[in-house]
């Protein structure tokens, strides 16, 4: 999974999904438990994070969008770091774009795991020294993702 925009190149791997029910969609059918699925940044560990409230849709797509209550595919959290900046998601930014699986089984939580893909479009707070600005920047590829 990567990152990318003007001067900004950052690549993500070793996704895991749980079921934590961390952002439950309460109009799930019985059963659907919502799925979280942490990354890390390759050289830093720093963080990309998912919740998706309705893993049983993942299959057919679902929009991007931020942390909060109706969102299908929620971008939690996307930090980073290069070798002069750090970079923070900047919630108060849109964020566009879908997310789909194949192969998903039990709502994410089969051990086989499965692949998921990402197009979409999400503002970053780039932090070099003393200067601070945002930055857009495309979220996209497709990634293994290991069930917990």
């Amino acid at each position: 999974m990567a990152i990318t925009g003007t001067g900004v190149a950052l690549t993500y791997g070793d996704l895991d999904a749980g079921q934590n029910n961390d952002c439950p969609d309460p109009s799930a059918p019985a059963g659907v438990i919502s799925l979280t699925i942490h990354g890390k940044q390759e050289g830093s560990g720093l963080p990309l994070t998912f919740c998706i409230g309705r893993p049983d849709l993942l299959a057919g797509g679902l929009d991007l969008g931020p942390d909060t209550a109706g969102t299908e595919f929620r971008v939690v959290d996307a930090s980073g770091s290069d070798a002069s900046c750090t970079y923070t998601l900047d919630t108060s930014a849109p964020i566009t774009g879908t997310a789909s699986a194949t192969g998903l089984c039990d709502n994410g939580a089969a051990p086989a795991g499965f692949a998921l893909t990402i197009a979409g479009s999400l503002t970053l707070v780039r932090t070099c020294g003393p200067a601070v600005d945002t930055v857009a920047v495309a979220l996209a590829g497709t990634v293994g993702v290991a069930a917990q």
